[in-house]
């Protein structure tokens, strides 16, 4: 199936500052300030993450799907929910 991964992405490590995520070879840091919605998360809620597409992770216990391009590229997609919405969509 065309877009179908092999991998699975794999949270490496959590801190005070953010989350460490493996995509294959990359690892990339969702730094809480600029991701504020995995801050109050639990463990298995961060841990139970998918990588449907290159470009796209999803956490269903969170309900949260972002791009890869906004974790790489922070800047070029600013944060437009507040840390209190119900929206938790980046």
């Amino acid at each position: 199936m065309h877009g179908t991964l092999t991998s699975a992405p794999e949270i490496t490590h959590i801190s005070k500052n953010g989350i460490w995520i493996l995509l294959g070879n990359e690892e990339l840091l969702l730094a809480f300030d600029l991701f504020p919605w995995f801050e109050k998360a639990t463990i298995a809620q961060i841990h139970d993450v998918n990588w449907p597409t290159i470009d796209h992770l999803y956490w269903p216990q969170l309900d949260i799907d972002i791009s890869v391009q906004s974790i790489r590229n922070p800047d070029q997609f600013p944060l437009v929910a507040d840390h209190s919405s119900s929206n938790h969509k980046s």
